[in-house]
Formats: C-alpha cells, sequence, structure tokens
C-alpha cells in the first residue's frame, strides 16, 4: 500500500512524537549522517542522509519502498499495490479488487472493510487517537525543495505530482 509522501511523513512524524527511540533517531539523524547510517536497516545506505527537516525521514522511507517495489516489477515479480487513498474512497470496491487479486472469495469484501475500520494500534501509544492530536510540520517551499531533490535520487516524482506506480489494483479505470 502506497500513499502521498508528504501524507506518509506527517503521519510518520506524529508517530515518532510518541516514541522516543524514533524521536532520539531523528533528533540525532538531525546532527548526523553518520547516525542515520548507523541505526539503518537499509544495508545499501540509501537513507543515510542528514535529517534536515520533521518530514525528510517519512518522505525517505516511503521513497525506498516504493522504489524497491518498483525494482520488484523490473525483475519480474509480480507484485501490485493498492493505493491508501482508493481504498478510502471506495472501501468495499477496494477491497473485492483485492480479493480477487488474491484468489479469495469476494464475499469476504465487507469483512475486510470492517477489518480496515479498525484502529489497529488502539490501545497502543500510536493509536490514532493519540497521535491526531499531535500538529503536522508545515511544508516550507525550502523543505519541499530538499524533499523533492531526494525523490528524484529515488526516481520517484516531486511533491504534488500525481504517484500512481505500475501495478496498482484498481477498482476503477486509471
Amino acid at each position: 500500500m502506497y500513499r502521498d509522501f508528504v501524507t506518509v511523513a506527517k503521519s510518520f512524524y506524529r508517530m515518532e512524537m510518541v516514541m522516543p527511540s524514533q524521536r532520539l533517531r531523528y533528533l540525532f539523524g538531525f546532527l548526523s549522517i553518520r547516525f542515520t547510517e548507523m541505526t539503518s536497516l537499509d544495508n545499501s545506505n540509501r537513507l543515510c542522509k542528514r535529517l534536515d527537516s520533521a518530514l525528510t525521514v517519512g518522505v525517505l522511507l516511503s521513497a525506498l519502498v516504493t522504489s524497491i517495489y518498483m525494482d520488484l516489477r523490473r525483475r519480474g515479480w509480480d507484485v501490485r499495490a493498492v493505493r491508501y487513498e482508493d481504498l478510502v474512497a471506495r472501501p468495499l470496491d477496494m477491497c473485492r479488487v483485492v480479493l480477487e487479486f488474491c484468489q479469495l472469495p469476494v464475499s469476504l469484501a465487507e469483512l475486510a472493510v470492517r477489518a480496515v475500520d479498525v484502529d489497529s494500534h488502539r490501545n497502543t501509544e500510536i493509536a490514532r487517537r493519540v497521535i491526531g492530536q499531535i500538529s503536522e510540520p508545515q511544508l516550507t517551499p525550502q523543505r519541499k525543495a530538499k524533499l523533492d531533490e531526494h525523490l528524484k535520487n529515488y526516481g520517484m516524482p516531486c511533491i504534488g505530482e500525481p504517484l500512481i506506480v505500475e501495478g496498482t489494483l484498481s477498482c476503477c479505470e486509471q
């Protein structure tokens, strides 16, 4: 599942504000590329960047995952994507499409929609009701320019440009 890079970054930022280990990683990553490199789970070092804004880590992670997905498709893997915005706009139709693609009974679509509506983190520190109260960082023109540089390095469209990746499952014509 994927969605707009800035939306992911803002969500990731709110999550890290309530998780001390992630908050420290961001703070130290702001000071040092070396710290980001040492704590990265990505062996390719593609995440080894100075975390120069509150949105950088979320945009980098989202771009990395999307580029890995696109690479898998280029290598011939039959992996598919679901756009979050499509799932929210037409949950029943999208659940049917996903179930059909997975060769599962489409009759389970209504159950799937109910499951999607449940906050899977409801009893944790990252529950929607908790992180929803944290204000988002602002996307200034300077931040946007820097984030666009990062996105170009991953071969991704710039912020504000449409993001529909190849192999996206859809319930309507694209």
